[in-house]
């Protein structure tokens, strides 16, 4: 008989057990009770279907494709093998695949194609599902759909507003009239101004009629692949806003170099970019001396996707957390017995449920900003709110989730160290947690009809602990700048409070009792005794 000894067997040394399965593919809609729920109660129940469809998609082959989209980060080309300049940027053919089904979906131009009320909470809904799984393009999906109400503005422009809300995603480096769909990328900061763009001092010069010819640099150029970029540059009658497309109206390149790509900390599927005009030719949007004004039509719409942005990296962060404790034991039982890590996943459970809930609310506010006064004021003023504080807890709820899968989620083969480089950058996108507070002060100080939209909002309110609006009402009267955080994250509070009460939560009551009737501790996971923890979990993720 011929001797074995000495041969190694892949399995000699141990056998795998006690590891969950793999995560996908699930169905990211079907799983989600809060978001179907939400849809509904919103007023976009029309747009069921389509959702559901995506929500399958995200959660299977949209997932798979995610890991490479991320791994293999776009690539700088700013010149072809023979010299000419090109200034292109390079992406794994994944990263294409996931945003033509993000485009054909509508997730960067639903609200836009469909007029009907509830389109927005629709995309709304649509995009929350899309961050879940490939966050990193969100962001020129974002900057797209929030660039079309402006472009709008100019009827000359009514073909990029055309092709940036169609369901046509082109990547190719082409002028417009050869594509039937564009993305739109975004140029405001540069190095010595941060968030004042007021600072800026790229020179626009005119040509002729809403041309302008610009001179000058960006420190952050968002999205550099896209067809066309919304731009701020001082004209003659101040800072003013203009569409910079990559080629001119006669067909050639377009004047501008793009020096290299950020190195960011997380966002690594997309590409961000510093960039030179040596006069970049560009079309005037709006008057001169109106660039902020004209921006700020932006501002509801990419606010409340930082908020759906963070909601979605909570979600995901949540499921996989509760997944892995499902299907891992230690000291003899299931993770999800234990009744410390049964704790902190309810708590985040609680958690994600209120932030969802609280950006599905603003979606609608959004949704109806055109035909109700009273919702464009709680728009106005909530979505500034609701950013700070879903996008102040992100990053501490991905950290917490990551804790439930130990070390495997500190590991770059789970989704978790992804979505914890990914969980700061909505709180700094779209402007930082004082730039919101500020901008709260300002629209209850100077807009009352914002006021009154966020108490109209409270006093719908069930539950509420006895002296809660009362306190809120004594905060309000003594705000100033040095107290903003605290109002801010009082109202937003309340606000989530109100909501989940609103649409019926059964997680309503726990959220009022751990966060505003007891002092919730500084830590997930410090849920008082009482709340119903395993029923928390179920609801978050059916088993």
């Amino acid at each position: 008989m011929e001797s074995t000894m000495g041969e190694s067997r892949p399995d000699a040394t141990h056998h795998v057990d006690n590891q969950p399965p793999e995560f996908a593919p699930r169905d990211l809609w079907a799983d989600d009770a809060a978001l179907r729920e939400s849809l509904g109660r919103e007023g976009a129940a029309r747009w069921e279907g389509g959702v559901a469809r995506y929500g399958a998609l995200a959660g299977s082959a949209l997932y798979a494709l995610g890991f490479d989209a991320h791994r293999d980060r776009p690539r700088l080309r700013t010149h072809d093998r023979f010299g000419h300049r090109l200034d292109v940027v390079e992406f794994h053919p994944n990263y294409h695949a996931v945003m033509e089904a993000a485009i054909g979906y509508g997730v960067a131009g639903l609200s836009w194609r469909d007029g009907r009320p509830g389109a927005h909470v629709a995309r709304a809904a649509l995009s929350y599902l899309h961050h879940q799984v490939e966050p990193g393009s969100s962001c020129p999906l974002t900057m797209t759909h929030a660039a079309v109400p402006v472009l709008q503005q100019v009827p000359v422009l009514a073909e990029w507003a055309e092709k940036a809300a169609a369901p046509h995603y082109d990547p190719r480096n082409l002028p417009i009239s050869g594509k039937s769909g564009v993305t739109i990328g975004m140029g405001m900061t540069e190095k010595q101004g941060g968030s004042d763009v007021r600072s800026n001092a790229t020179v626009a010069s005119p040509l002729s009629g809403d041309a302008y010819s610009l001179v000058g640099h960006k420190w952050f150029f968002s999205a550099p692949m896209s067809d066309g970029f919304l731009v701020l540059a001082q004209a003659p009658g101040g800072l003013t806003c203009f569409l910079l497309p990559r080629w001119r109206p006669d067909g050639s390149r377009n004047a501008f170099r793009l020096m290299r790509l950020k190195d960011k900390l997380g966002d690594w599927s997309n590409a961000s970019s510093e960039v030179e005009f040596d006069g970049a030719w560009a079309h005037r949007v709006g008057e001169e001396g109106r660039g902020v004004p004209t921006i700020l039509r932006m501002v509801m719409l990419t606010r409340l996707d930082c908020m759906l942005g963070s909601s979605a990296q909570m979600r995901m962060a949540l499921v996989h957390a509760i997944h892995h404790a499902r299907h891992r034991r230690a000291f003899g039982r299931r993770l999800v017995d234990h009744a410390l890590m049964q704790n902190v996943l309810a708590d985040l459970a609680i958690e994600a449920e209120a932030a969802l809930l609280l950006s599905m609310r603003v979606a609608r506010a959004v949704d109806a900003s055109t035909r109700d006064p009273g919702e464009a004021a709680f728009a106005r003023v909530a979505t500034a709110i609701g950013k700070y504080w879903i996008c102040k807890r992100a990053p501490a709820f991905v950290n917490e989730a990551q804790e439930c899968l130990g070390g495997a989620g500190y590991v770059e083969e789970s989704i978790l160290p992804r979505l914890y480089r990914q969980a700061p950058l909505n709180s700094i996108w779209e402007g930082s947690g004082n730039i919101q507070c500020l901008d709260v002060l300002r629209a209850l100080g100077k807009e009352p009809d914002c006021l009154d939209a966020l108490r109209r909002e409270l006093a719908g309110a069930s539950g509420l602990p006895d002296g809660f609006l009362s306190g809120l009402e004594s905060q309000l009267a003594g705000a100033g700048e040095s107290t903003a955080r605290r109002l801010v994250e009082r109202l937003a509070l309340g606000l989530q409070a109100a909501v989940m009460g609103q649409a019926g939560s059964p997680l309503a009551g726990d959220f009022i009792a751990s966060r505003l009737v007891d002092t919730h501790a500084q830590t997930l996971g410090t849920l008082p005794v009482g709340v119903d923890l395993e029923a928390a979990i179920e609801r978050a993720l059916p088993g």
